[in-house]
């Protein structure tokens, strides 16, 4: 059997030896907290779970009452979903925590929560957030960034090590920042298999074929584990890591940098359900046509030359702003359709224009679109608004290269 077990010794936390049974307490038993405590109760420790849905498992002992899971345990271990939960948790059993024990918190949260909560807890804390889903989690192949006192990490690392790798960090906020910036890979590697189906379907290209050949290249490891969501078919698998969860750690990630973050609008912006797998992100179908209309409208006006439909683009209030001639300029509607004489520029043949992004946000919404006209090149950016009449061009700004 395994020793786990620490002292008091005048006021601070100090090593001692272990003496055995120990049991280790898992607080959180979702998808990855159960699969961390099937995975710890199959290698022999002794592991009491508690949920706070009531969720029992048929191969770990479970109890309705964390207080009684912690008073129990030399190591408790966190698999909640977010730093409130930890702190809420944490209170909540402060008094049925025993002197002697070590909490490890796998949980994800932002850097500045894992810092105040190394504060609170001391050298019996250790941030250790996990790369990896659930069949990691089962298989013990997970990666750990752990940050803790060099004792007491050396103390639980047989109980980390029977759940993958461990990977030293410098801090608890150090491995949280790690972890969140992983996730954005995921989060950019979900966007990026979006846009690639979307693009597919705009061709009509067949779902299946497409994944095929997505499968050959650099998403292909997405592709071959999620193909099953993203051909939409029926399935017994429950997701591994929800859309919710990473929608959250993007949020996270976009307030601890204060740096934009695309993903964190596109996850949270995804209509599926939060409990989704994040594979099901990918499948959202391109922005609707009703949103386009407009922007098409004012890509017409300039093929044509007709400022017609620049009025079926923009609302009768908008502006047009930019720096011409080194000069800033606020156009009212009827002052840029007066730009126009009614027929193609001459050089039209040779010009291109297309939209590169469009981010719909309920009720408005904002595009960007480059146009290559001659020797110019210009980025426009848009502000559409939903009116009664549909969606139209409240106000556009653009750049002239």
């Amino acid at each position: 059997m395994r020793n786990l077990r620490l002292s008091q010794r005048s006021g601070c936390t100090t090593v001692a030896h272990m003496t055995t049974p120990h049991t280790i307490a898992v607080l959180g038993l979702g998808r990855m907290g159960g699969a961390i405590a099937t995975r710890l109760a199959a290698q022999d420790w002794d592991v009491v779970g508690w949920t706070r849905s009531g969720r029992t498992s048929g191969t770990v002992r479970t109890t309705r009452d964390p207080n009684e899971a912690v008073a129990q345990a030399d190591l408790v271990l966190l698999a909640l979903f977010d730093g409130p939960a930890c702190r809420q948790i944490l209170d909540d059993v402060r008094d049925s925590l025993r002197t002697d024990a070590i909490v490890l918190n796998t949980s994800t949260v932002a850097p500045a929560e894992a810092s105040r909560l190394a504060r609170r807890l001391g050298p019996s804390y250790i941030h250790a957030p996990l790369l990896g889903s659930v069949p990691a989690a089962a298989a013990g192949t997970l990666q750990i960034l752990a940050a803790a006192d060099q004792d007491v990490l050396d103390r639980v690392r047989p109980v980390l090590e029977a759940l993958g790798t461990v990977r030293r960090a410098d801090d608890a906020p150090t491995a949280a920042a790690l972890k969140l910036i992983a996730n954005s890979g995921l989060a950019g590697a979900v966007l990026a298999l979006r846009d690639s189906l979307r693009q597919a379907d705009a061709l009509g290209l067949p779902r299946a074929q497409t994944l095929d050949v997505l499968e050959l290249g650099r998403l292909g490891g997405l592709v071959a584990v999620k193909r099953h969501f993203l051909l939409g078919e029926p399935s017994a698998a429950a997701a591994e890591f929800t859309i919710g969860a990473l929608a959250k750690d993007m949020a996270l990630l976009a307030a601890a940098s204060d740096t934009p973050l695309r993903s964190a609008a596109g996850l949270a912006g995804t209509p599926a359900s939060p409990e989704a797998d994040i594979a099901v992100a990918a499948t959202v179908p391109a922005v609707e046509e009703a949103v386009l209309t407009p922007l098409r409208a004012y890509i017409r006006g300039h093929a044509t030359g007709d400022p017609a439909h620049f009025r079926d683009a923009f609302l009768p209030t908008a502006h047009i702003e930019g720096v011409r001639d080194g000069a800033f300029v606020s156009w009212r509607l009827d002052e840029y359709c007066a730009l126009f004489q009614g027929r193609p520029a001459p050089d039209e043949p040779t010009r291109t224009r297309r939209i590169d992004a469009v981010d719909v946000h309920g009720t408005v919404a904002t595009a960007t679109m480059t146009l290559s006209h001659g020797a110019d090149t210009f980025t426009d950016i848009f502000l559409l608004v939903r009116a009664d009449e549909g969606w139209r061009i409240a106000n556009k700004a653009y750049h002239r290269h």
